[in-house]
């Protein structure tokens, strides 16, 4: 098969820098047990078991304050309160040892995961109540076997008065790479002692918060904004569940842990048979990664902050429990979103920019925009029209030059989507900052990507778009452990649709794939960009699209005269772009053919004469990253060449051709 493409030395419309974002939700253990490069679970003895009853909105939960940790010898693990180290989490261990040697372990997930020579940061508070000398801190191997451990000596008071609380901190070498190793403390006596805040993380960790391997993965992509933290989890399974921003700005010990809506959410193990529904009841939120780290990561990859923020409505889908506009809790609700500008722009002498510097951030992080609201949509009963309007108004008179991302709701098929813009049309007529973009999720079949490839083309240009939430679902999309979802086929559907939204990038402003990341083992939703467990983590087919997408784009796209849609048939998908600063040209092919095709490109008016390929693909449709095979579909590269315009784009490949 052999077609031609037509590359027009003429500009189209200007794509916004950054285009190609990330959306981060705290689901399949994103956070806690994930980026948050924290490797112990319940650290601090706050633990909830979540349940959900027979009927909508019925939640309630367990404190179990010992969950994931365990006795290992004759001494007596007691959880107690009354004088904590923080008064916010109150609950600490009591334990009495019986003699030398006595001890409690962390099970940290699916075990300890250290690599050979590599060191790890452990802290943890303690209270010597009758002196004794010495704790120990190993991790061993499911031999029993120290692989690596530190000493401390402990803190005595010799008057007869109780210690007070105090923190040690200490680095464990590895002596040997191990997996599914065991957090184990114990004292040096017969005794009494009060432990709290356990911690252990990897030196390598960036910023000391986000592990290193799931860091550099999105790093790889160079993303232009992160919208954070979500997702249903700022709503909540109920409000007081809701992701509250100012719980999360104090100090760690500070910060109250939380169960996660997440929690409760079923899912399925294995499509075929249908094993579980599972519940991941144990599902928490330490806040390790707050708003102040969410800012932090923003600044490291040298993006733009996207938070989102609850509107007073718990998530739609599993509650119908609010607030309602014009009354004092809503009123405050409002104030919230104005302390968080305050709290990313204010000066050291407001109230929240003090607190940021308090965190250790003096300057501004320098927020641009926000969202209002996560997947809302209008219902007789909630008026989430009216509490977008109460929050534009407010926002935009202490802040008139910040950018606010209305919602659609959660799916752009449904009725509520087109009267969602209807709304936002009617008042941006007479604001026209009434809102700079709204937010579009589409979590839709293969098929239904390729059959919109010209979803924007008649879009109203005065309002812009951002395509918050979206991915390619088969058969078994949704609620299920299943990596093996994260298929080449998918991510060429991708890839296809998002030549159309690249044509359209002046109406298009922001994309992001969603969800982010999922932990093996863990998962209430796939597919997902990234997949990871203890010891390694890889990159799907989709994402591959993603840094691609991310990586090579112009400022300006190229007319296409309109000639794109005659390959559609042929399945053929491209679009051209354009650095005016450089000259370079990118064009972007997706070939979702089982056959290879050649391509002749007609370019003379460029004058190429070097060129760059960097390809996916060339596999089955079903072709899929594991953890024991992260690069079955992975990104290639040809070195610089002379230009040609014969070009064999593989099967069920996607392209981009870099030409000079």
């Amino acid at each position: 098969m052999t077609k031609t493409i037509n590359l027009y030395n003429e500009t189209k419309v200007n794509i916004s820098k950054g285009m190609t974002g990330l959306f981060f939700e705290d689901i399949n253990y994103s956070a806690d047990g994930g980026l948050y490069a924290e490797m112990l679970e319940n650290r601090n003895f706050e633990f909830y078991r979540s349940h959900q009853g027979n009927k909508n909105g019925d939640f309630f939960t367990e404190y179990e304050g010992l969950y994931g940790w365990n006795n290992e010898g004759r001494g007596t693990m007691k959880i107690v309160s009354g004088s904590p180290v923080s008064e916010v989490n109150s609950h600490y261990l009591r334990f009495t040892s019986t003699g030398c040697g006595e001890g409690f372990s962390n099970k940290a997930y699916d075990g300890i995961c250290m690599k050979k020579d590599q060191k790890y940061k452990v802290s943890f508070y303690a209270r010597n109540v009758t002196l004794l000398d010495e704790v120990y801190i190993r991790v061993l191997g499911q031999d029993g076997i120290s692989c690596g451990g530190t000493t401390f000596s402990l803190y005595k008071n010799e008057e007869n008065t109780l210690c007070p609380w105090k923190k040690y901190e200490g680095i464990i070498t590895a002596e040997k790479d191990i997996r599914f190793g065991k957090f184990h403390v114990t004292v040096s006596g017969e005794g009494i002692i009060e432990f709290d805040f356990f911690s252990m993380i990897p030196c390598d960790a960036v910023c000391g918060i986000f592990r290193k391997d799931l860091y550099d993965l999105i790093d790889a992509i160079h993303p232009g904004f992160i919208r954070f933290p979500g997702g249903c989890i700022i709503e909540g399974a109920t409000l007081s569940n809701r992701y509250d921003f100012k719980k999360t700005i104090t100090r760690l010990e500070d910060r109250k842990s939380n169960w996660s809506r997440w929690a409760v959410h079923k899912s399925w193990h294995n499509l075929k048979d249908n094993h579980g529904p599972v519940c991941y009841p144990y599902y928490n939120q330490t806040y390790g990664i707050g708003y102040y780290e969410f800012f932090l990561l923003c600044e490291s990859l040298g993006c733009k902050a996207l938070p989102v923020l609850n509107v007073g409505l718990s998530c739609q889908f599993q509650n119908y429990e609010m607030v309602m506009p014009g009354t004092a809790e809503f009123d405050q609700y409002v104030q919230d979103a104005l302390d968080l500008i305050e709290f990313s722009n204010g000066p050291v002498t407001s109230k929240y920019g003090k607190m940021r510097a308090e965190l250790g951030h003096k300057e501004s992080f320098n927020l641009e925009m926000m969202g209002i609201g996560n997947e809302q949509w209008e219902t007789k009963d909630n008026r989430f029209y009216d509490r977008y309007v109460a929050f534009e108004k407010a926002i935009h008179k202490v802040y008139p030059d910040m950018k606010l991302i209305a919602s659609a709701g959660p799916n752009v098929e449904w009725p509520e989507f087109g009267e969602a813009w209807d709304f936002i049309y009617k008042n941006s007529k007479q604001n026209p900052d009434f809102a700079y973009a709204v937010d579009e999720h589409y979590y839709m079949p293969p098929q239904w990507f390729y059959s919109h490839m010209d979803f924007y083309d008649n879009y109203d240009r005065s309002v812009k778009v951002f395509a918050g939430e979206y991915a390619t679902h088969n058969e078994g999309g949704g609620s299920f452990n299943k990596p093996e979802l994260n298929d080449l086929g998918g991510a060429l559907a991708e890839a296809s649709f998002l030549t159309g939204v690249e044509r359209n990038a002046d109406v298009v402003a922001l994309t992001s794939y969603a969800p982010l990341f999922a932990r093996l083992g863990y998962t209430q939703w796939s597919p997902d960009l990234i997949w990871f467990n203890d010891e390694k983590s890889f990159g799907t087919p989709s994402y591959f699209v993603q840094l691609m997408y991310s990586n090579f784009t112009g400022d300006k796209t190229l007319d296409t005269k309109g000639e794109h849609a005659d390959l559609y048939k042929e399945g053929i998908y491209y679009n051209p772009s354009v650095d005016s600063k450089t000259g370079t040209v990118y064009l972007k092919i997706a070939n979702s053919n089982d056959e290879d095709v050649k391509i002749n490109l007609s370019a003379d008016s460029f004058g190429f004469k070097k060129m760059k390929k960097v390809w996916i693909g060339g596999k089955e449709k079903s072709a899929s990253n594991s953890i024991d095979n992260i690069s079955a579909v992975t990104m290639e590269t040809s070195g610089e060449e002379k230009y040609t315009d014969e070009i064999i784009l593989k099967k069920n490949s996607f392209t981009v051709l870099i030409l000079n």
